[in-house]
């Protein structure tokens, strides 16, 4: 039975992509965007022209959603890829920021049809936090800009 499969390639060539990172927990976050800017090159973006890739901070990742809508907003980004590390404290602050990052995150996707990815670690431990950033368990930062570039080839493909 003839059928179509879409599917977005692993080239960063000729792509668009804006970076946000946020600096709360930057020990762990700025390890993350040097393995996603990294894996951009590696892709074949060009990492140190402007027009390529854009890397945006904002001070927490509360602040990646409204950020990541405003780029997208622009039209001059094919994905947006947002990074951040929210770590479990003592009180219930943790869920709140973790929910409506994610929400948030995933609401720019849906609004503009733009892929926005969502790299945060959302922790329980600064272990799991280290682990997941770059020492155990890969780095979400390369696996986010992996994503990103994937989905914005798709669409290219899906329009």
């Amino acid at each position: 039975m003839p059928h179509t499969n879409l599917e977005g390639e692993l080239t960063a060539t000729g792509l668009r992509i804006a970076l946000i990172v946020a600096r709360f927990n930057d020990y762990l976050t700025f390890h993350m965007r040097d393995a996603a800017i990294n894996t951009f090159a590696r892709m074949g973006g060009k990492a140190d022209d402007e027009a390529s890739l854009t890397v945006a901070y904002v001070p927490g990742s509360f602040e990646l959603p409204v950020t990541a809508l405003n780029l997208a907003k622009t039209g001059k980004y094919d994905a947006i890829i947002c990074l951040g590390c929210v770590i479990r404290g003592e009180t219930d602050h943790y869920d709140h920021v973790v929910e409506q990052t994610a929400k948030g995150i995933k609401d720019v996707g849906v609004i503009t049809g733009l892929p926005c990815i969502f790299g945060v670690l959302t922790c329980d431990t600064l272990e799991q936090a280290i682990s997941r950033a770059g020492s155990k368990m890969g780095n979400a930062g390369r696996s986010a800009m992996m994503t990103g570039i994937e989905m914005a080839n798709l669409m290219k493909k899906v329009k």
